[in-house]
């Protein structure tokens, strides 16, 4: 199936992320590992938990962990030749983010959930992973900066349940949300699109 196909390559390219800003953190081989298998599958866990799927998914199939760890080895073994870690990392997390966000809403629907139970849970799913990855190597998520983050991934899940309300086929909803939630985020990136946020805030004592 075209999720199953997805959830495998959001997996992989979150895993990079995750990886990737290990390398940049100056983590060893293992921690590597941890950030990016963490990464890779920590939006899967929330999902599961959150749609009562025990034991969640992406602990009980063993292929969602060696595909976490193949990404990470990778990225371990190959980021000299990436000539900025850093914007490779936000490539990277842009796409898992495109793919969990359709791929969430897509299992939450075939699981019996509303429409709007998946367009939250499929953002969920786009977010959550991230949000693991940054507080383990102690950032500030990118969901809590000014870059638009959570708004395209709603957007993509959305649009998945959208599809299915109107009785497509699910892989188109499943294409079209991966590439509109991946789009916008890449275009507010290259594009510099933030959020506003409180003016004339006081300084801190």
């Amino acid at each position: 199936m075209l999720v199953d196909v997805l959830n495998y390559v959001g997996i992989a390219v979150f895993a990079a992320s995750g990886a990737l800003i290990g390398v940049r953190k100056r983590l060893d081989l293992f921690g590597v590992c941890v950030v990016g298998i963490t990464t890779g599958i920590g939006g899967g866990i929330i999902r599961d938990v959150l749609l009562g799927i025990h034991p969640p998914t992406s602990l009980d199939q063993w292929p969602n962990l060696a595909v976490g760890l193949a990404a990470s080895l990778i990225v371990f073994v190959a980021h000299p030749a990436m000539n900025r870690v850093w914007k490779g990392m936000l490539l990277f997390d842009a796409f898992g983010m495109g793919l969990f966000a359709s791929t969430g809403a897509s299992i939450a629907l075939a699981a019996g959930g509303s429409s709007l139970s998946a367009c939250l849970i499929g953002a969920t799913t786009a977010v959550a992973g991230g949000v693991i990855r940054d507080i383990l190597v102690n950032e500030v998520p990118l969901l809590l900066r000014r870059d638009l983050y959570a708004i395209p991934a709603l957007l993509g899940s959305s649009i998945v349940a959208v599809v299915e309300g109107l009785g497509l086929p699910e892989n188109v909803g499943l294409i079209v949300g991966t590439v509109v939630a991946t789009g916008l985020r890449l275009l507010a990136l290259w594009r510099r699109w933030n959020l506003p946020i409180a003016k004339r805030v006081p300084d801190e004592e």
